[in-house]
């Protein structure tokens, strides 16, 4: 059997891309937790945010060094196996990647240091200040990168020469049309993942008994964050979405399983497109209302994918459902947010065992959205990799094999399984140690669970000045 050298390097590439992706979605909302934490330290002294800091910060600073390993690849695959797209595209993403190394990449690396090792060795305000450069470096890498990742959706401001995009303004083509919704959602969704890993931790130790003060704490300030960030991320979506529909409409038509254009469009609910002949199978659907979402009209006319020929449509049936996981799961994620809010009363939301352990199963779900998102963004481009430019095939290494291609992304899942599980292993070790062993500042010694606890429920503990340490039995703020 031959090997095809184009499939085998476009799942090459959703490999490393996705493996990749799941790190900087985190490290850019838990950055901006930890410089909250850090400013709260400075201005009240209390050690209690000089704890949660510290634990954070050393999750941060593994997750970090895992992000970075698993995305040096990706450069270098545009050389390997995309030759043809890198020669004709390296008068813009040269320049761009390169800002996104010069600008972010060594301004995190250089305050990381001072973050992970100055505390007790530079002032508290030069402390804070790293922890608030460190923040704003994951926020300018990701400036960079979807700038970049944006113009090969909607490419402005170039003309194109012999086969080579030249700039000609490059104000249009860093913002170019999709890049403000794409940033922002990509925001969003980083602050969403911060938050809820961040809750489900501290739901997790709660359920122990453990640090409860400081997890309650930590816990209390996410819930306050997703109550208001996973709304926002809903209708930033649908800002999205219209400019999708724009620009890309082919997409947004395999989005919806649409393979005619119509009005009055039914949200299909479940289907099971069949791109053969053009139509899809089951259909339960709620009439109307991709219309309404798409168009902001009932009897809104929603393009179909019959306007491409099937030669240039993406594989719909991945497109459709993976939009549907994303949405899903956003949509569960208000929902937790909300329930929040309702169990605040009486400080039920960190003694409520069942929200708890929901909240550690929710911990997770913000990658599983993303990685959907990022194979809705990227499938739904298909068979373009500048879209209506250049296509996968045109963009592909002329002397790459198919044997070449699979030697390297064999070669690739091995050191990332080893990179992946090395990691995997010291993050677990972190999370295991807890904030006992953190920095536990001047003002506050956090107490420590003299005996296991209870599997049935969260049990209690007398700490050392005789009290109760049962979430259960204690007020909550």
């Amino acid at each position: 059997m031959e090997l095809d050298p184009l499939l085998l390097s476009r799942i090459q590439f959703a490999f490393v891309v996705s493996f990749h992706a799941i790190f900087p979605v985190f490290t850019i909302g838990l950055a901006s937790f930890i410089a909250v934490l850090e400013g709260l330290a400075f201005k009240t002294g209390d050690g209690v945010w000089v704890k949660l800091s510290a634990f954070w910060t050393t999750v941060f600073a593994v997750v970090f060094g895992m992000g970075v390993v698993s995305g040096i690849v990706m450069s270098f695959q545009f050389g390997t196996n995309w030759s043809n797209f890198a020669q004709a595209s390296a008068n813009f993403l040269g320049p761009v990647l390169s800002y996104e190394v010069i600008t972010a990449f060594f301004l995190e690396a250089a305050f990381l240091g001072v973050l992970l090792f100055g505390r007790d060795k530079v002032p508290a305000g030069v402390h804070l200040m790293a922890a608030i450069m460190v923040a704003t470096g994951t926020f300018i890498s990701s400036f960079w990168i979807l700038s970049a990742n944006s113009w090969m959706h909607t490419p402005a401001g170039y003309e194109l020469r012999e086969g080579v995009f030249h700039v000609t303004s490059w104000s249009e083509a860093i913002f170019n049309p999709s890049f403000p919704y794409r940033f922002l959602h990509m925001a969003l969704a980083s602050f969403l993942t911060g938050g809820f890993v961040v809750a489900g931790v501290s739901a997790w130790y709660l359920l122990r008994g453990r640090e409860i003060e400081a997890n309650r704490k930590a816990l209390s300030m996410c819930l306050w964050l997703l109550l208001f960030i996973a709304p926002a991320q809903a209708v930033v979506g649908d800002y999205h979405g219209l400019n999708t529909l724009e620009h890309q409409p082919t997409k947004v038509a395999a989005m919806e399983g649409n393979w005619e254009t119509s009005k009055n469009v039914p949200l299909l609910l479940f289907a099971i497109p069949d791109q053969d002949n053009q139509s899809n199978l089951y259909e339960i659907g709620v009439p109307g209302l991709a219309s309404l979402i798409l168009t902001h009209e009932w009897d809104g006319e929603v393009p179909g994918l019959n306007e491409a020929p099937i030669a240039e449509q993406p594989p719909v049936a991945i497109v459709f459902w993976a939009f549907r996981v994303m949405v899903g799961l956003g949509l569960l994620m208000i929902l937790f947010a909300v329930t929040g809010l309702i169990l605040r009363a009486g400080g039920r939301y960190w003694r409520s065992t069942w929200f708890l352990h929901g909240l550690r199963f929710m911990s997770f779900t913000p990658f599983l959205a993303v990685l959907a998102g990022w194979i809705v963004t990227e499938t739904g481009r298909a068979p373009w990799l500048v879209y209506g430019v250049m296509t996968h095939a045109e963009s592909l290494t002329p002397s790459l094999t198919g044997g070449m291609a699979l030697f390297t992304l064999l070669g690739y899942m091995i050191v990332y399984a080893l990179v992946f599980s090395a990691g995997l292993y010291y993050l677990l070790r972190v999370l295991y140690v807890g904030m006992e062993d953190s920095h536990d500042g001047d003002k506050y010694e956090a107490e420590r669970p003299s005996r296991p606890f209870s599997a049935a429920h969260v049990s209690f503990e007398i700490d050392q000045n005789g009290h109760t340490g049962n979430p259960a039995s204690q007020e909550g703020h």
